[in-house]
């Protein structure tokens, strides 16, 4: 590590769980956010600036005005900008080291495994079930850690799937594929600005705390929050023997306490 990263990040480095060993691993570690919007904002943003080395960020959506209520990482002179685009301006400014590599595309189901296939971790910060359970499929495939959140209104979640753990829940067993689900989105229903702030930066921390190895990430544990009271509350999310996802999976290569 260079001078200049052990004084970047000396904060982390002065945290025991954390130390040097905890900071070359977000320094070597390579993620995929998949959405660059007001759950992205927060999660590329604080990752560059923990100094994880590698982010590829995947949306297809360009920078509008209706977006610059809660989307942190754009402003109003890159209105128009693809929001990769506007999202790699916006880490260099913050972490020049941070390797950013912008996909301005929608990821296809070859082109997705692909780029899971490269990173040591997932982070789902889109907006509709379809992509999740797209996302969810290819992790468990290829059994990378994937930290899931989303927020519409005034309520938001957060849940960490890492099928390398024998116990661990996938999307699919939370939220099964085909279910009558009502969808929902802020373009229809609408969100409170910081919520998106609130859900992706606990994304962003459940996501350092995987890649560093660092406390208990929230496996098999559904974080959910209700902005209008400001509460907290968290529920269990069992693995399902029967899920047609993850049920054949491979054994578990690390072990409970590694991770979790």
């Amino acid at each position: 590590m260079r001078d200049e990263q052990l004084l970047r990040y000396a904060r982390h480095i002065l945290l025991d769980d954390i130390g040097i060993e905890g900071q070359e691993a977000l320094l070597n570690a390579r993620v995929l956010v998949v959405g660059a919007g007001g759950l992205g904002s927060p999660v590329c943003l604080y990752l560059a600036s923990a100094g994880v080395g590698h982010l590829v960020v995947a949306d297809d959506d360009t920078v509008e005005l209706s977006n610059l209520q809660r989307q942190i990482m754009h402003t109003n002179d890159r209105l128009g900008l693809p929001k990769v685009e506007s999202a790699r301006q916006a880490v260099a400014q913050i972490n020049p080291d941070t390797v950013f590599v912008p996909l301005a595309r929608r990821l296809d189901a070859q082109a997705l495994r692909e780029q899971v296939a490269q990173v040591d971790l997932v982070l789902d910060c889109c907006d509709n079930f379809e992509t999740r359970h797209a996302v969810n499929q290819v992790c468990v495939e290829l059994g990378v850690p994937l930290v899931s959140g989303a927020a519409v209104r005034f309520e938001g979640q957060v849940c960490v799937f890492d099928t390398r753990l024998a116990t661990s829940p996938c999307y699919h067993c939370l939220f099964p594929q085909g279910q009558e689900v009502t969808p929902t989105n802020c373009a229809t229903m609408g969100v409170f600005a910081p919520l998106v702030g609130i859900v992706g930066s606990l994304q962003a921390a459940e996501a350092i705390k995987v890649l560093s190895g660092v406390g208990k990430a929230l496996v098999g544990r559904l974080v959910m929050f209700e902005g209008r009271s400001t509460r907290w509350h968290e529920v269990k999310v069992p693995r399902d023997p029967e899920c047609p996802v993850c049920r054949d999976r491979a054994e578990p290569s690390i072990e409970p306490s590694a991770k979790a």
